[in-house]
């Protein structure tokens, strides 16, 4: 009995024996400890917020630089005009340089977008004034006029003899310069009124035919007319007239001889 335990402890452990080594390559071998994983944090990228306006979430895509525009300079601001004593006088308002005479030459000059007039002689500036020329429909000729009468008590021929005090005629369709009414605008049906204490002055300053010049503004020249020559008369050339002799008549008396 002894001998078969004995027996059967030795074929068991000769089988353990021979076993073990086709253990070893079933088994599944020893689990290695696994190094822990690396966990990285994300990286936050900096982006737009987004919004609900598909808009607004367009990517921002700067333009080549051909085609940046350029930004243009500032105009430089315009200089201010300074007024002076004419630019100032109100409606109906004028200043006169009175004198004992008026002796030289004068120059008149009315300028319609400002509603002014000047009076000149001897190159300097003796008066101005404020005026009211033809309204929308009426308006004043422009152009280069003369004096063609002076009356200092007229009454107008075309509107119900309107006074026309100190009046001194450019056409001889009605324009003139008077003294009116002056509101501060263009008023009268194609004349040029005028304050009338300047009315009086210019009045009795001028001349006949004493040279008046009608502007729009100052910066449309007006070309002045070219003289028209005068047309040259020819005398009539008369043939000389021959002596008619009579053959029948009394032959002249012989001049006396000499003693």
């Amino acid at each position: 009995m002894k001998f078969l335990a004995i027996f059967r402890t030795v074929k068991a452990l000769a089988l353990l024996g021979v076993a073990a080594p086709l253990l070893a390559q079933v088994a599944p071998p020893p689990t290695a400890q696994m190094p822990a994983p690396t966990i990285t944090e994300p990286q936050i990228v900096n982006s737009p917020v987004l919004s609900s306006d598909p808009a607004v979430n367009e990517p921002l895509v700067s333009p080549p630089p051909e085609l940046t525009p350029t930004p243009m300079p500032a105009p430089a601001p315009k200089p201010a005009l300074k007024k002076g004593p004419v630019d100032s006088l109100k409606p109906g308002q004028f200043v006169w340089e009175k004198r004992d005479s008026y002796e030289g030459p004068m120059k008149i000059v009315a300028v319609l977008d400002i509603q002014r007039i000047y009076v000149f002689q001897n190159d300097k500036l003796l008066g101005f004034s404020t005026i009211s020329s033809g309204k929308k429909g009426k308006e004043t000729p422009t152009g280069i006029f003369n004096i063609l009468q002076k009356n200092i008590d007229h009454k107008s021929n075309l509107y119900s003899n309107a006074p026309m005090p100190y009046m001194q005629r450019l056409t001889w369709d009605g324009i003139a310069m008077h003294g009116g009414h002056l509101p501060g605008y263009p008023a009268s049906h194609g004349c040029i009124r005028l304050p009338h204490a300047f009315a009086k002055a210019l009045f009795g300053a001028t001349q006949m035919n004493q040279e008046v010049v009608v502007l729009k503004n100052t910066a449309t020249p007006i070309k002045r007319p070219e003289p028209t020559p005068e047309p040259v008369i020819e005398s009539p050339v008369v043939p000389p007239v021959e002596p008619i002799i009579d053959p029948l008549g009394t032959p002249p008396a012989s001049p006396p001889k000499p003693t």
